[in-house]
């Protein structure tokens, strides 16, 4: 029960990484505000948790909204403890000589600006209290390319370095900043968008993504959000109580090397020249 007594907001938790944190705060003993444009998915969430979990629903790119929502909490329960940043989508999936600016203003807005503001609006509150802890949804698209869209990695890389920048000026404060950067997690964030419209191409996307997760990292098996929420509740919890501004990953290693590193089946065959060396240097 690391988290008995305490308040807690996780925007984007109608689904994926969000549920999954949500939950597993609500079952440590924390008292969950869950976050979602939908308030349908948050109030089936609270059903599941009655009396822990709390509903809060509001689109997390409107500043007046999530204010709101954080004096809400101050007037309810006259304090936050953490807040987990999760709110988002994949956004504009095109390249960056095709993207049109509005989508990526949109991209940003979401996964980045929201971020800022979820940590602009809760620090004060969080400094009042004595302190709390944020945690940052970042990814693996910010080191490198070919895991997500342009917009989606940029906006993620940002996200990093703002925890940084966070974590640096709050801490005075008693306020802590983290972030996670979850690798292939089985979510559906890059299905979502024509899950509607399409549903039989969204499943059979998902169910590609399934079968082949086991191979797309060195841990052989699919990331889940269960994983990335153990990450978050660790990253909020006191046992982190000395770790600011900086970053978890969660993925499966898939950022250590090269495939080539990992994969016995890119691995060196045994008349390699580098094997002869070696073989030759034990000699």
């Amino acid at each position: 029960m690391r988290f008995a007594e305490q308040v807690i907001l996780v925007t984007g938790a109608g689904s994926g990484i969000g549920r999954a944190a949500a939950s597993a705060f609500a079952r440590e003993g924390g008292r969950v505000y869950a976050n979602d444009r939908e308030a349908g998915r948050i109030e089936a969430l609270a059903a599941d948790q009655p009396g822990h979990i709390i509903p809060l629903p509001f689109d997390v790119t409107d500043d007046q909204a999530f204010q709101e929502a954080f004096a809400r909490i101050d007037d309810e329960q006259g304090k936050l403890d953490v807040l987990f940043n999760n709110a988002g989508a994949a956004g504009a999936p095109a390249r960056i000589d095709e993207i049109e600016m509005a989508e990526w203003d949109r991209t940003l807005a979401l996964l980045l600006r929201s971020v800022a503001a979820g940590i602009r609006f809760a620090a004060p509150l969080m400094a009042r209290g004595g302190g709390g802890a944020v945690v940052n949804t970042a990814s693996v698209a910010a080191f490198g390319s070919g895991f997500a869209p342009v917009a989606y990695s940029v906006a993620k890389a940002g996200v990093l370095h703002l925890t940084k920048l966070a974590g640096a000026q709050l801490a005075r404060q008693g306020v802590r900043v983290n972030a996670v950067c979850p690798g292939l997690i089985l979510t559906g964030i890059f299905t979502e968008s024509y899950r509607d419209a399409a549903p039989a191409l969204a499943a059979e996307v998902d169910a590609y993504m399934q079968r082949t997760a086991v191979d797309a990292q060195p841990l052989a098996r699919p990331g889940l959000p269960e994983d990335v929420a153990e990450a978050v509740l660790f990253l909020a919890s006191d046992a982190a109580r000395f770790v600011t501004g900086t970053h978890l990953m969660v993925d499966g290693g898939i950022t250590v090397g090269a495939r080539h590193s990992w994969d016995p089946a890119l691995q060196r065959p045994d008349d390699h020249p580098l094997n002869k060396v070696a073989v030759a240097m034990k000699a």
